[in-house]
C-alpha cells in the first residue's frame, strides 16, 4: 500500500491508501493544475461530483475538500471499492467534516452505472479517468451516454484524464472541449455544453 494526501482545502493533509497495483493515481502536479482550472471556472464550489473509475478517490476527496457538496465514487474493482469505503469512513470522522456533505461509494462498471442514472441527480462535475487500456471507442461511447443523460445538470462539466499518447476524446453532439492540457504522460480535457 502507498498513501496520497488531499493537497488543499478543508481536508488538506488527509491521507488515504492507494493500492500497489491496479490503479494509476493522479499526481499532485496534475491535481493542482486540474483544480486551479476548475476553481477558476467556478466548477467546484457547491458541485455534485460523479467520479467514474474512481480508483483511490483522490479527485473526489480533493473536490469535497475544496467546496463540493457531494461525491459519488464508482469503480468496478472489489479492491478499489474496499479502499474507497475505508477512506470515505475515515474522511467523515474528521473534525472538519460537515455532516451536510454526502459521499457514496458504488461498485459498478461505469457504462452500466451511467445507463441507470436517475433524472434529477444533477451531477455538475464528472471525472472520467478510465484505465489506459480502456479503448478509445468505449471511451467515446461512454462520453455520449453521459452527455445524453438527464442526470447531468445544465452547467455540468466533464473532465477526462487519459494518456497523452492516446487520441483526444470526440465531444458528443451539443458539447465541446473548452480546454485541453498535457502534463507529461497525462492529458486533461474539460468538456462543457456548446
Amino acid at each position: 500500500m502507498g498513501t496520497m494526501r488531499v493537497i488543499s482545502g478543508r481536508f488538506k493533509g488527509f491521507s488515504f491508501d492507494t493500492p500497489k497495483t491496479g490503479t494509476r493515481p493522479t499526481t499532485d502536479r496534475v491535481k493542482e493544475a486540474l483544480f486551479s482550472h476548475l476553481e477558476f471556472a467556478d466548477a467546484v464550489e457547491g458541485a455534485r461530483v460523479l467520479d467514474l473509475f474512481a480508483g483511490t478517490g483522490a479527485l473526489s476527496f480533493e473536490a469535497l475538500s475544496r467546496g463540493a457538496v457531494s461525491a459519488t465514487l464508482v469503480d468496478a474493482a472489489p479492491s478499489a471499492i474496499a479502499l474507497l469505503k475505508r477512506s470515505s469512513r475515515r474522511l467523515t470522522k474528521l473534525g472538519s467534516w460537515d455532516p451536510s456533505l454526502r459521499v457514496e461509494v458504488r461498485r459498478a462498471k461505469a457504462q452500466a452505472f451511467v445507463r441507470h442514472m436517475e433524472k434529477g441527480t444533477d451531477y455538475s462535475l464528472v471525472f472520467l479517468d478510465p484505465p489506459y487500456d480502456f479503448s478509445e471507442e468505449d471511451f467515446n461511447a461512454l462520453l455520449v451516454a453521459l452527455a445524453n443523460s438527464a442526470a447531468l445538470s445544465e452547467e455540468a462539466m466533464i473532465v477526462t484524464e487519459r494518456s497523452s499518447r492516446s487520441a483526444a476524446p470526440v465531444p458528443p453532439e451539443g458539447w465541446e472541449i473548452e480546454q485541453n492540457r498535457s502534463y507529461g504522460e497525462t492529458a486533461l480535457e474539460y468538456l462543457v455544453r456548446s
